[in-house]
């Protein structure tokens, strides 16, 4: 028999912000088929007819073929028309994938994205023969649209689901059963712990995955867990007219682009939405004339960083033109070149409808060069309304943020917009507590809310996550292998110097003997305190 131990560098746990998730696709190891975007596991048992299952699960193992991936990915999903059929995978037929008026009960939580992902969501569903509800109790399938942002988004929904898990628990004997969805950001962070913990959810899907709701709520259908939690590198849902949920609405949010490069460092937004892309012009300008028609008066164009919007679907504006940004910002990411801008694409939007007001958020700081400040101005319809998202007043804090600019950037920003914009009326994000704020950056803050005086204020304190809280009993390191290594700190043995009693601290070597493992990290008790030269004769099997 062999101790499993490993020699680690002995820190103490910090508190990490929400950066430390990385996307990822495999969820479960149960049943995991060549399909490329989803990965199936047994649900409850007694929901289907055995024959039923038996025959959904002999054809699920048979495909699809690395042929049919191919095949699938060799056309863009923006090329496709929405009246397009596409060709089921091999394991379904085009009737199986069909709702059958199965009745569908959305919720949605966080930001207005998740507005507008639901309305995408519901649009494709529709086209699929769902029906929707807005009874709970007469639901057949419950989807949660969800946030990530902070922990208090993503609590709200593990107590939502406690809540669900008696209704699902009484319909199993009652009739259809009842299935329940995670969609969003919550569903691509979290992915294969939700399936764990909450073993009443039937289906995953991540912010790229809705067009393959059909086929998950199908394969959910015959009893098993499905997920796709893909991520797109083109994705933008082009081609699905959301569908307004209010027929008395008088206002609309159009998504113009998906995700985020501008990686700050507390921000998880680039790994649950992925990679920037923005939605062709064209398509754009559709959903804004129909919406005009309509008679609504006002459409906000949205986007996690809605003013970096670049548009290079047109080969003819692929010219070498670099992006302009604001004086004095600079970005995380080598600097893009080509594409019709945000200022064109808010201009050709602005002269729609001149009676239909235009907003725009989220925006970023770094993104508002002359041209579109000039347009702001000129524009009746263009509201004169900007959000600057500062996060902080202090030039410490905002470079540990990588947010690009200092303290001196950003006021120079306010003076030239209101320059620019007379009257206009400015809001901003502020978080607090950010790691490593101190009492005197803090205080930079609040002399910037003085010194601006925004007319709108959205601030926060700090949202630690799982795992990355700072811990007074534990400390953590890393072995050869570069696996993480949680352990008590408690008084261990020097084997440098016999009969010492010490405690780890930073930098030193300790033996650990690892008593329990997860996906990602070594759990295990402190043997002591050694060195890499003396460690081989601790390590040497029993």
């Amino acid at each position: 028999m062999h101790h499993f131990q490993c020699i680690l560098q002995a820190q103490r746990c910090l508190g990490w912000g929400p950066l430390a998730s990385v996307s990822w696709l495999l969820l479960r190891t149960c049943r995991a088929h060549s399909s490329f975007s989803s990965t199936t596991c047994p649900g409850p048992e007694g929901q289907q007819e055995d024959g039923v299952r038996e025959d959904f699960s002999s054809r699920l193992a048979t495909g699809p073929t690395f042929q049919h991936f191919l095949r699938s990915a060799s056309v863009p999903q923006e090329k496709l028309a929405s009246s397009d059929v596409v060709d089921p995978p091999p394991y379904l037929t085009v009737d199986e994938l069909l709702g059958r008026q199965r009745k569908v009960y959305l919720e949605t939580y966080g930001c207005q994205m998740n507005v507008n992902d639901t309305e995408i969501a519901w649009s494709i569903l529709q086209k699929s023969g769902y029906l929707r509800t807005s009874n709970l109790q007469e639901a057949d399938v419950i989807l949660l649209v969800t946030c990530s942002i902070r922990e208090k988004a993503e609590q709200t929904i593990w107590n939502r689901l406690h809540q669900l898990k008696a209704l699902k628990t009484k319909r199993l004997r009652s009739r259809v059963p009842l299935k329940i969805g995670i969609l969003g950001c919550m569903a691509e962070r979290l992915k294969e712990e939700i399936l764990n913990r909450e073993k009443m959810v039937d289906i995953l899907a991540g912010p790229d995955a809705y067009r393959d709701l059909p086929r998950l709520l199908t394969v959910a259908e015959s009893g098993q867990q499905a997920a796709n939690v893909l991520l797109s590198l083109d994705e933008t849902y082009a081609d699905v007219m959301p569908v307004q949920t209010s027929p008395s609405a008088t206002s609309a949010f159009v998504s113009i682009m998906r995700g985020c490069d501008n990686m700050c460092s507390y921000c998880i937004v680039p790994f649950t939405r992925g990679r920037e892309r923005s939605r062709p012009v064209a398509s754009i300008l559709e959903e804004v004339r129909k919406l005009s028609e309509q008679g609504l008066k006002e459409v906000t164009l949205l986007g996690q960083n809605v003013n970096s919007y670049r548009d290079n679907s047109e080969v003819q504006f692929n010219n070498a033109v670099s992006t302009n940004l604001s004086r004095g910002f600079s970005t995380n990411y080598k600097t893009k070149q080509g594409g019709l801008r945000f200022a064109h694409l808010l201009d050709q939007v602005s002269r729609i409808d001149p009676e239909m007001r235009i907003r725009f958020t989220s925006p970023h700081p770094k993104d508002f060069p002359d041209e579109v400040l000039q347009l702001i101005h000129e524009r009746d319809n263009i509201c004169k309304q900007i959000h600057l998202p500062a996060q902080s007043g202090s030039s410490r804090v905002l470079e540990a943020m990588r947010r690009g600019y200092s303290r001196e950037a950003y006021v120079e920003l306010i003076h030239h917009v209101r320059e620019s914009i007379p009257g206009v009326s400015l809001s901003s994000d502020f978080i607090a507590g950010f790691c490593g704020e101190t009492e005197d950056d803090h205080l930079q803050t609040v002399s910037l809310l003085r010194e601006v005086q925004y007319n709108m204020g959205f601030l926060f304190a700090y949202s630690m996550r799982q795992l990355s809280k700072r811990s007074a009993t534990e400390l953590c390191g890393r072995n050869d292998g570069n696996l993480k290594v949680i352990f008590p700190d408690v008084e261990m043995e020097d084997a440098t110097d016999s009969g010492l009693r010490v405690r780890a601290q930073p930098g030193d070597y300790v033996l650990v003997k690892i008593t329990s493992a997860s996906s990602q990290t070594l759990r295990g008790h402190v043997l002591c305190r050694t060195t890499l030269k003396d460690c081989s004769a601790h390590c040497s099997p029993e």
